[in-house]
C-alpha cells in the first residue's frame, strides 16, 4: 500500500479524494458556470453584437474626430435635457459607430425613471432612432447578474460559482497526474473515454486562462464579497469620496450655485486630453450641472491599449474650460485591482487578442459542458436499468440538456426576436429578454418530456437551424444583407453572418455524433454465492499478507 493510502483509515488516497471533490463541486454549480462561461465568451464581442442588433445605425468607415463629435452631441444634450444635473457621453471608437449618452432626469418625481439614454449620430450630433434593445450588453449583464433577480443576489450566485470553479481547477490538477500527457491523447468514438479525453485536453489547453479569468472575476466584485477591510479603513465621507475618485471617472454632482452660465467649449477640453492620450484615446465625457456656474467636466481616457481599468481623467471647470486636476495615478491597491479587472474584461485588446480571448473562453465553456456530460455518461454504464434511472440521474440529465443545448437555442432565439419583434412594440427591449427566457424554459420542458437522446438531438438540430437561418432572416428584414455588407466592407455584419454559420456547423456535428452514439451499458453483476463465502472466510488482512 502507498504511504498516502496508509495515512487514511479508509485507504483512499489524496488523488481519489480530490477526484470526488472535483466531480461534485463541478456538478453542483456546473449549470450556472456553463451559462456564465458561454455568455461571458459572447461578451468579448458585445460592442459588435450591439451594432448588429441596431441595423438602423449606419456603419462607419473610420473613427471621426472625437473632439468635434463631443461638441456636437454636447450641444444637442444641452437643448434636449435642459436642467439635467449630469450627463455622460461614451464617444465613438473603432468598435462603436454611435455616441451613447445617458443623463439624470431633472426633477424626477418619486416612482419615475431618474435616468434617460439614447444613441446619437456622430456626424450630425442628433439623436438617432433605432430599435429598442440592450444588444450585447444583455449577455454581459446576464454573465454575472442573471437578470431576473436582485442585482446583489445575482452577483453573489456568480461569486459562489466562481469560488467553486477555483476549487474544481485546483482539485482537477491534483487528480490528473498525467494531465499534460492526456492533453495529447484523444480517443474518438470511445464513449466515456472520449468525453474524458476531451475534458482533459480542453482543461489543459486553457488552464492559465481559466484560473486567471475565474480569480479576476472574483476580484472585480471583491468589495461585495469581502467588504470588511474597506469598512474598517474608510470611516469618513471624505475618505469615501477619495475612494470613489480612485475607482471611477464619474465625478459626482455637487450643489448647483443657481447662477446660469453656459458651458465652455467641450471640443477644446477634449483636444487637451487628445494631446496627452492620442487622437482616439478619449473614452468618455461627463458634465455635472451643465448650464450652472458650478459646472464641472471630466474627460476620461478610453480603455483601448491600456492593461488597467484604473480611471484616468482630466477635470475642467465647466464655465471657463480651465484645467482643475489631472487624475492619472492611483494607489498600489487600486492599480492592482485595475489591472486584474482589465485582464478579466479584455477591453484593452486588439482584434487578434480579442479573438484569442474568445477562443480560449469558448474552450472553457466546452470544458464545463464536457464535464457535465461525462458525469451522466460514466454513471449510465453502472445503472441497473438504464431505461429507468433513479431520480437524481434523471434530474442531472435533463438539466444538462436544457443548460447546454437549450441555452444555445435560447441565445439564438434572442437574436431572432431582435429581428422579428415590431419596432413600435412597447417595452420592446425587455420583450427580447422575455423571449430568451421563455424559449429557455421551453427547452427544459422539452427535455423533461422527451427521451434523453431524442431531446439532445432535437435541440441541437433546432439550434443549428436557428443559427444557420439567422443571416437569411437578417437579409429579409433589414437593408444590410450579406452581399451588401461585402460590397460596403461592413465587417461587423459579415463577421456575424459567418460566425452564425460556423456555430451552426458545430451544432450540426454535435447532433450527428449524438444521433450515432450507442451507449455501452454494463449492469452491475451479482457475485456468485461461492465467491461471497470465500470472501467472508478470508482474514481481514488477507490483502496485506499477499503483498507481504
Amino acid at each position: 500500500m502507498t504511504t498516502d493510502q496508509q495515512a487514511r483509515p479508509d485507504g483512499r488516497g489524496l488523488r481519489q479524494s480530490m477526484s470526488d471533490l472535483h466531480t461534485w463541486v463541478g456538478l453542483l454549480l456546473g449549470w450556472v458556470l456553463y451559462a456564465m462561461f458561454l455568455t461571458g465568451t459572447v461578451s468579448y464581442f458585445k460592442d459588435e453584437l450591439s451594432q448588429w442588433m441596431r441595423p438602423e445605425l449606419p456603419a462607419q468607415s473610420g473613427v471621426p474626430d472625437q473632439a468635434e463629435v463631443a461638441q456636437r452631441v454636447a450641444d444637442e444634450l444641452v437643448a434636449l435635457v435642459p436642467g439635467s444635473p449630469q450627463w455622460s457621453l461614451r464617444l465613438t471608437d473603432a468598435r462603436n459607430n454611435s455616441v451613447y449618452a445617458f443623463w439624470r432626469t431633472a426633477g424626477a418625481a418619486p416612482g419615475q425613471r431618474a435616468f434617460g439614454e439614447g444613441n446619437f449620430d456622430p456626424t450630425t450630433g442628433q439623436k438617432v432612432s433605432s430599435r429598442a434593445t440592450l444588444g450585447g450588453d444583455f449577455f454581459y449583464r446576464f454573465h454575472f447578474q442573471f437578470h431576473y433577480m436582485p442585482v446583489v443576489w445575482g452577483r453573489w450566485i456568480a461569486g459562489i460559482a466562481a469560488m467553486f470553479m477555483l476549487v474544481a481547477i485546483v482539485s482537477g490538477v491534483i487528480t490528473h497526474k498525467k494531465i499534460f500527457v492526456d492533453f495529447f491523447t484523444f480517443r474518438w468514438g470511445k464513449g466515456q473515454r472520449s468525453w474524458l479525453d476531451a475534458h482533459n485536453a480542453l482543461s489543459v489547453f486553457g488552464l492559465p486562462f481559466h484560473a486567471m479569468i475565474t480569480y479576476t472575476g472574483l476580484v472585480t466584485l471583491m468589495a461585495l464579497y469581502m467588504p470588511w477591510g474597506q469598512q474598517a479603513g474608510i470611516k469618513t465621507a471624505a475618505e469615501r469620496q477619495q475612494l470613489n475618485a480612485e475607482l471611477s471617472a464619474f465625478i459626482q454632482p455637487g450643489k448647483p450655485s443657481g447662477e446660469a452660465a453656459p458651458l465652455a467649449s467641450i471640443e477644446d477640453m477634449v483636444r487637451h486630453a487628445q494631446e496627452r492620450w492620442g487622437r482616439d484615446g478619449v473614452g468618455r465625457v461627463t458634465a455635472t450641472h451643465p448650464g450652472d456656474a458650478a459646472a464641472r467636466v471630466a474627460v476620461a481616457r478610453g480603455d483601448g491599449g491600456r492593461v488597467s481599468m484604473s480611471p484616468q481623467y482630466l477635470e475642467f471647470e465647466g464655465t471657463t474650460g480651465k484645467l482643475l486636476a489631472v487624475h492619472e495615478g492611483v494607489g498600489p491597491a487600486a492599480e492592482t485591482r485595475g489591472v486584474l479587472y482589465a485582464l478579466h474584461l479584455g477591453r484593452f485588446s486588439d482584434t487578434v487578442t480579442r479573438w484569442l480571448y474568445f477562443l480560449v473562453s469558448l474552450a472553457g465553456t466546452a470544458m464545463v459542458g464536457t464535464g457535465l456530460v461525462m458525469w451522466t455518461v460514466k454513471r449510465r454504464q453502472k445503472l441497473p436499468d438504464p431505461a429507468r434511472p433513479h431520480i437524481g440521474f434523471h434530474v442531472v440529465e435533463r438539466l444538462n440538456i436544457a443548460s447546454i443545448a437549450g441555452l444555445s437555442v435560447a441565445m439564438a432565439a434572442f437574436l431572432w426576436a431582435n429581428r422579428l419583434l415590431p419596432e413600435t412594440l412597447a417595452d420592446r427591449a425587455n420583450w427580447e429578454i422575455h423571449s430568451f427566457f421563455i424559449v429557455w424554459a421551453l427547452t427544459l420542458l422539452h427535455g423533461v418530456l422527451r427521451p434523453a437522446k431524442k431531446a439532445w438531438v432535437e435541440q441541437l438540430w433546432l439550434a443549428t437551424a436557428l443559427l444557420a437561418l439567422l443571416p437569411v432572416l437578417n437579409a429579409a428584414t433589414t437593408q444590410r444583407p450579406l452581399w451588401r455588407s461585402l460590397a460596403d466592407g461592413d465587417w461587423v455584419f459579415i463577421g456575424m453572418d459567418l460566425m452564425c454559420w460556423a456555430l451552426a456547423a458545430l451544432h450540426a456535428v454535435l447532433a450527428v455524433r449524438t444521433l450515432r452514439h450507442q451507449p455501452k451499458t454494463r449492469p452491475a453483476r451479482k457475485p456468485a454465492p461461492e465467491t461471497v463465502k470465500q470472501a467472508v472466510s478470508k482474514p481481514a488482512n488477507g490483502a496485506v499478507l499477499r503483498e507481504g
